[in-house]
């Protein structure tokens, strides 16, 4: 497989995990401050069962680290260009949007 490929193919594995408006949430959320799973379920009002599987797979992905302090899982955003990500995915939804608009006007 060339190194093209291998990427594209990392890429897209990568953009799975924020393909779910949850992990997006997650992110959001995270970008603000470090959390514990209770914290993140209050705030979205999920089970934590849930939001602890969306962690997983987060974690899995590079996308957050944890770290444990005393009985609470804390995370974080492991690299601080996800957010841009986030950000720049934010503007370009924007930016459609208010083309449909002017489209329709």
């Amino acid at each position: 497989m060339t190194d093209r490929k291998q990427l594209c193919r990392m890429q897209a594995d990568f953009c799975k995990f924020m393909a779910h408006e949850k992990r997006l949430e997650i992110l959001v959320l995270l970008g603000e401050q470090e959390m514990c799973v209770e914290e993140l379920a209050s705030a979205m009002q999920v089970h934590v069962p849930n939001i602890s599987q969306h962690l997983a797979m987060m974690r899995e992905r590079g996308a957050v680290t944890a770290r444990r302090d005393g009985a609470h899982m804390y995370y974080s955003i492991a690299h601080p260009k996800i957010m841009e990500i986030c950000s720049l995915m934010k503007e370009v939804m924007i930016e459609l949007k208010q083309r449909q608009m002017a489209w329709l006007s």
